[in-house]
């Protein structure tokens, strides 16, 4: 890896890691699951979070997340995207009964504790939720994503997104668990930072998919073992903000 792209990466993770990157000027998902730092509730910013940013934390701010507290039958009237207003409803129901039964932290750990691999910790906690909900349709399988096996070929962008949420403890991220190891995150890749990470050499895969994830990863902990993932923001804010041009002049 290039040393300039190396310090450029170490200068913008450090100059980003502040609550004032995320506004409604400059919307993440992120902005929602802060406001009030809770494991279930992040879940949810995480996993309806694709497509226009700005569409997102217009979702995310107009659903009741009162509902995971009461017993009422959930009614609402919410569809996005590929998730119509049952997907909605059924996706509100299974996480509320995922609440009443387990933390996200002790589920995921049951997969991920043997071999500290994240991927086993993911197949755990999602062949659960389909457990608690029978309810099936293409818009709230796209949601809850498929079971991750060792064929697995997905990058599973927003499920580790979420666990860099979670995981990670700084002025961005939450930390509100603190089982499992920031050294073992994976990428968050989406096709945006997987073109920006082409770009500056840091991806050499030529699809967009499970492996270009490791292979992101691999490149971020040459310049932090125990903390890759904290390049995430910095990569996408690079792309965003069309520094990259600059970087490698």
């Amino acid at each position: 890896m290039k040393l300039d792209i190396a310090e450029l990466l170490k200068k913008e993770a450090r100059d980003r890691n502040s609550f004032d990157e995320l506004s409604l000027e400059r919307p993440d998902p992120l902005v929602v699951a802060k406001k009030y730092n809770d494991e279930y509730i992040a879940l949810i910013c995480a996993l309806f979070a694709y497509g226009n940013a700005k569409l997102i934390v217009k979702f995310l701010s107009s659903l009741d997340f009162s509902l995971l507290d009461n017993q009422q039958d959930i009614s609402m009237k919410h569809y996005y995207r590929f998730q119509s207003n049952q997907d909605v409803i059924e996706f509100f129901k299974t996480m509320r009964l995922l609440k009443d039964s387990i933390s996200i932290e002790k589920k995921f750990c049951e997969g991920y504790t043997k071999n500290s691999n994240v991927m086993d910790g993911l197949s755990s906690i999602i062949s659960y939720m389909y457990d608690l909900n029978p309810y099936r349709s293409r818009g709230y399988e796209f949601l809850i994503g498929k079971i991750p096996t060792c064929k697995t070929n997905s990058p599973y962008k927003r499920w580790h997104m979420y666990l860099r949420w979670m995981v990670r403890h700084d002025n961005l991220d939450m930390g509100l668990w603190s089982s499992v190891s920031k050294k073992n995150l994976l990428v968050p890749l989406d096709t945006h930072t997987f073109k920006v990470g082409q770009k500056l050499g840091l991806i050499r895969r030529k699809s967009y998919d499970f492996k270009a994830v490791l292979e992101l990863t691999e490149s971020f902990r040459e310049i932090d073992l125990n903390d890759p993932v904290k390049f995430d923001f910095a990569l996408y804010r690079i792309g965003q903000e069309k520094l990259i041009k600059d970087s490698i002049n």
